[in-house]
């Protein structure tokens, strides 16, 4: 189907249709956005297919979790194994130290793990054990680093300019309405990327800080990598003050590296929560950590817990895709990110050829592109100066091209997204750069 004849007349009618029932029409307010809330009829393996008949390749993948595709086979005859067995026990058995085992061998910091069924939930847990662990209660984070949409971290997530000070030390910003104004209390944040203000707000408040959580690669706000050694020289500062560190590794876990961007940075936190890929596409999420600090759940007090935790079709979905992603010394998702990274420079390419302002940052498997004058971006204050319209254009015209991308430009790749995705994703961005061509 060319452009020309792609049409979203049946998405727009579901969602005047879904309107009426489900709050919004979607199930979570970041589908609402740019460019348009699809409706899917089906998908497998690279592609999905809406409503209206039209085909995508998709670099979605249902925000992240679809490390394996759409439909993997091993995964299908997992969840179609286990649909014969018990969903739930609310009680013991053996998938729970399997899939443990299996995270214990590839995730340097996973001396233990608590599962549980979101990311959000898992930040939660990790917060609360750095505080105990520490008998500190100020935690320290990054602007624009997203660490689920609790009251607690939901704070200068995306700060509009004028809501930032000038200096690099700034208030927590309540980041929703009906967030309670205290929340901010216990919380410290400044710039991603920015040793000097990181030696600042520890010399100041070092002794307070329980723990340092960021996303070791900014995924949430723009794919952002951190500067060299910057990982190291923020574990080393704050356990110079007796701090933790905490990565938010719900997206970069299994799919920078089967071990997370902890391995592929070599630096080793104390705490990391982990998520979305995992579970190859089931709700899935996991506290890993020093065992010192997850025993603290049994013998130090500190309460946890859910009636989903460790469920049997989660668990079993993310044995299957953990032992498919480290198959053959993990060369499938070497694969992705070789693939993701030909994307990478193709996309770079085509700005060059039509003169657009267009930088590509991240990593293979997990990239985003941004309209930015900047020679590059270090941290969430530089993505401001991103020319949103003409993004929201080339997601636009992406779209009626069949390539389906993030409402933040971002795009994420599979271990079966291939070759000849790869040229048609390119040959339609070429296109759509020529139109967008100054």
């Amino acid at each position: 189907m060319s452009p020309i004849e792609r049409t979203f007349r049946k998405s727009a009618e579901l969602l005047e249709r879904s309107r009426r029932s489900l709050a919004g029409g979607v199930s979570s307010p970041f589908r609402a956005k740019a460019p348009i809330p699809l409706f899917v009829s089906d998908a497998r393996g690279s592609r999905l297919t809406d409503v209206d008949g039209n085909e995508f390749i998709d670099y979605s993948l249902a925000w992240g979790p679809l490390i394996l595709g759409h439909r993997h086979p091993r995964l299908v005859a997992t969840l179609r194994e286990r649909a014969e067995r018990p969903h739930v026990y609310g009680a013991q058995h053996e998938l729970e130290f399997e899939l443990a085992e299996l995270v214990q061998a590839v995730v340097p910091c996973a001396e233990r793990l608590a599962f549980t069924s979101s990311g959000s939930e898992a930040v939660q847990i990790a917060l609360r054990l750095a505080r105990a662990a520490t008998g500190r209660s100020l935690i320290l984070k990054f602007e624009g680093h997203y660490h689920g949409w609790m009251d607690s971290v939901l704070l200068s997530y995306k700060p509009r300019r004028e809501e930032l000070e000038t200096s690099a030390f700034s208030a927590p910003i309540l980041g929703t309405r009906g967030q309670v104004h205290n929340a901010a209390d216990n919380l410290l944040v400044i710039p991603w990327n920015d040793i000097a203000s990181l030696h600042e707000v520890f010399q100041e408040h070092g002794s307070q800080i329980a723990a340092v959580i960021s996303e070791p690669v900014l995924c949430n706000s723009g794919c952002i990598e951190p500067g060299k050694e910057f990982l190291a020289q923020m574990a080393s500062i704050a356990r110079e003050h007796g701090s933790l560190v905490i990565f938010d590794e719900v997206i970069t876990g299994f799919r920078i590296a089967p071990g997370g961007a902890q391995s592929y940075y070599g630096v080793t936190p104390d705490i990391a929560t982990l998520g979305k890929a995992m579970g190859g596409g089931l709700a899935l999420s996991a506290v890993a950590g020093r065992q010192e600090i997850l025993e603290l759940m049994f013998t130090g007090g500190v309460s946890f817990g859910g009636t989903f935790n460790g469920n049997p079709l989660s668990l079993a979905a993310g044995v299957t895709t953990i032992q498919e992603l480290v198959r053959d010394g993990g060369e499938p998702l070497r694969t992705a990110n070789r693939t993701g990274e030909k994307l990478m420079e193709g996309i770079r390419q085509a700005g060059r050829r039509y003169d657009l302002p267009l930088l590509v940052n991240g990593f293979g498997a997990a990239f985003a592109v941004h309209f930015n004058l900047l020679p590059q971006l270090r941290n969430y204050r530089d993505t401001l100066n991103d020319n949103g319209p003409l993004l929201a254009k080339f997601l636009m015209e992406s779209c009626k091209e069949g390539i389906n991308i993030l409402p933040d430009g971002r795009f994420y790749v599979s271990t079966v997204h291939s070759e000849e995705d790869t040229e048609e994703t390119l040959a339609a961005i070429d296109r759509v750069c020529s139109r967008l061509s100054p």
